[in-house]
This record gives structure tokens, sequence and C-alpha cells, in this order.
């Protein structure tokens, strides 16, 4: 987190609330609750696919889904876009344009009305990127060449005795045809065995919490092994305040199911609710498809249009969960709350200010500590 502002907005989600807390909230309308991101910065969207094989942009990241305010996730998304910018070292005056079109795109989804013109280039392309990615990609990548085997070293780790107990046990000859199945990877006649499994150190998601890669040998009908990857990853608490009005699964491992079932989808049918070593944890298909958006897929000539692209991403997740007068009383809340001087709703750009403001104080203060540490 300490490799720039952006990264450290990214990878910092109790910040973010933290700051929510100490703010006043008064400004801060309350739309309708529905399941939101409650992690929606930049990198936790990008293409995902689906069980019928269709690609789509996505919110691809779940863990801190809770049912809430959907303008948590719009500031949420807008203090990522404006930290790339910053990060960037792109003018003020950008990140008052991008607030602007991430408003414009996540407003539109309550009107139902079409996007105003295609993905931006920029998406496109990492969308033309998801479709051409094969199986030997991800291998290439992740695993080794000759034979199928999770290479331990710097990503990956050895499991303890009692890890691959648990997993083996998860994952039984039994259960796990069936489970292949469920999730689309494998047909009923085919035979799914577990080649191999590991400890997954994955980025800020890992710290502190287990996840585990497992990779799968499947025999197909007509004589052909292929392999399969899955992805089993702790669902912790969610920092993000959610509504008293409505349940939500006690079990957090559920919830960021039900939570992708809502919000998006195509990933949720690709995810089951498990339990290992008496924690609730996520289990998908770890697909080649499935990509992030990362601040280098985001030139700044195109950067407002990528903010209207996936402010509408975001807006058509919370829109699907609401009635037609729900989205009606949001959409004019949004518009009602506009400026006068500057073309974005007052309590939105306030609120971005504010927590970039935030966030840069507990950024420098991460780098001290850094730099402390390491001499």
């Amino acid at each position: 987190m300490a490799c720039s502002a952006h990264a450290y907005v990214r990878g910092n989600t109790a910040r973010f609330y933290d700051w929510l807390e100490e703010s006043s909230q008064d400004a801060i309308p309350a739309g309708p609750p529905v399941w939101i991101c409650g992690d929606c910065h930049v990198g936790n969207l990008g293409p995902v696919v689906g069980a019928d094989g269709r690609i789509q942009v996505v919110i691809r990241d779940l863990d801190q889904a809770v049912i809430g305010n959907p303008a948590h996730d719009l500031i949420r998304l807008g203090l990522s876009l404006a930290s790339a910018c910053r990060s960037a070292n792109l003018p003020g005056a950008v990140s008052v344009k991008v607030v602007d079109a991430l408003l414009d795109g996540y407003a539109r989804a309550f009107t139902r009305r079409p996007h105003h013109k295609d993905a931006p280039e920029t998406i496109k392309a990492l969308l033309r990127e998801a479709i051409g990615r094969s199986w030997k990609q991800l291998v290439r990548e992740h695993l080794t060449h000759t034979q199928p085997h999770i290479p331990l070293g710097k990503r990956f780790w050895p499991l303890s005795k009692a890890e691959r107990r648990a997993i083996a046990a998860l994952l039984s000859p039994d259960a796990l045809g069936p489970l292949a199945v469920g999730l689309g990877i494998a047909r009923p006649d085919d035979a799914v065995r577990m080649a191999d499994a590991a400890y997954w150190v994955k980025g800020c998601s890992s710290l502190g919490r287990p996840r585990y890669a497992v990779l799968l040998e499947i025999d197909e009908a007509g004589g052909h092994t292929r392999l399969a990857m899955l992805d089993i990853k702790d669902a912790p608490p969610a920092a993000a305040p959610r509504t008293t009005s409505s349940a939500m699964p006690r079990d957090n491992a559920e919830r960021v199911v039900a939570a992708a079932m809502a919000l998006s989808p195509a990933l949720g049918e690709r995810m089951v609710a498990v339990r290992l070593l008496d924690r609730p944890m996520v289990l998908r298909e770890l697909a080649p498809h499935d990509l992030k958006i990362e601040p280098d897929h985001m030139p700044p000539a195109a950067i407002d249009e990528i903010g209207a692209y996936l402010g509408r991403i975001v807006g058509d997740a919370h829109a699907r969960q609401m009635s037609a007068a729900q989205r009606k009383a949001w959409h004019g809340i949004l518009r009602a709350s506009r400026s006068s001087q500057v073309d974005a709703p007052s309590w939105l750009w306030q609120a971005i200010v504010d927590a970039l403001a935030s966030h840069e104080r507990g950024y420098l203060q991460h780098c001290r500590r850094h730099i402390a540490l390491i001499g």
C-alpha cells in the first residue's frame, strides 16, 4: 500500500469507514436499502465470465457487501477515481470532470435509459483481452507447465497438516463431483479429483486471512484430461455499515454469496459458501477470463469516460434491486442535489474531497511507518 496513494485507498477499506463514521453524514442522502459492494473501488470491478460463457464488466469482489446505503458505493468509487487522478499527477480539474461523469453514468441507470455511448475503448480492449484468454495463460501465470502442480514460493505456501486434511475433507471424492457440476466446471459424467492445493498469498486481501488455491484434474468422458482451479477465500465480517431494516445472512460466507447473486449474478452463480477449519469461506472457480481494472488501464484522456461507464455498472447493480418507485425517487434525489456551480451534487463532491484529504494523511503516516519498519 506504500506504492502509491491510490494503492493505499484501494487496500484500506477500514480507513474509508473510519472516515465515514467520524465525518458528518447529514449531507449524505439515504438511498433505498439494497445490497452494496461495500468496497467499491476501481480494482473491484472488471470482466467476469458467466455460466453462459458471456463476459461482462461487473462488481467482482463482494467481501464487504452489506444491505446498506447505495450512496456509500458512489462515494467510495469516486474516491478511488479521484485518488487515481492524484497518483497520475493529473490537474484537479480532471477530478472534477471525473466526479461529474461518474454521477451522470450512475444516475442514468435509474431511468432505465440505455448507455449514451458504447464502452470506452480502454474497457473494450480489456474485454477483448478477457475473451481471448485461455486456460494455458492462467497456467503460465500461476502454475507449472509440465505437470498438475502448484509451485511453492513467494505466492504459494505449503499447507499445514490441518489445512490439508480440512481441504481434503471438504473436497472429498463424493463431494467434489457434484460441487464441480454445480459450479459449471464439469459435466455429470466427468471424473474430478484434487491434484494439488496451497496457501495463496494474494495482495492486501491475504493479510491475516486464510486463502487457498486448489488445482483440479477433470477426466472428460471422451478421454481428454483438463485442469481447473478453485479459489477458497476467507469471508470476514464486513466493515461497511448496514441497514437495520433488512435481514442479512448471519454467516459471512452466505452473506457474500447472497450479495453476489444480487449485485453480480454472473459471478454469484459460480460461488458457494463453505466452512473450512470452522471458518466461513467462499469457494469459486478461478476462470482465465476474470480480470480486474488496473490504474494503468485508465489513460488520462479517457478517465472521465471510464468514470461514467463504471458509474453505470454500479448503478445497474443497485437499480435492479429497486422497485420502479424507488428508482424514480433515488434518481430525483441524485439530480436535485446538484450544485449550481459544479455539475456534480455538492454532497458527493464534498464527501470525496474530505475523504481524499483523510486518506492522504493516512497514506503519509503509513509510508512513515513503512520506512521505519524496513529501515
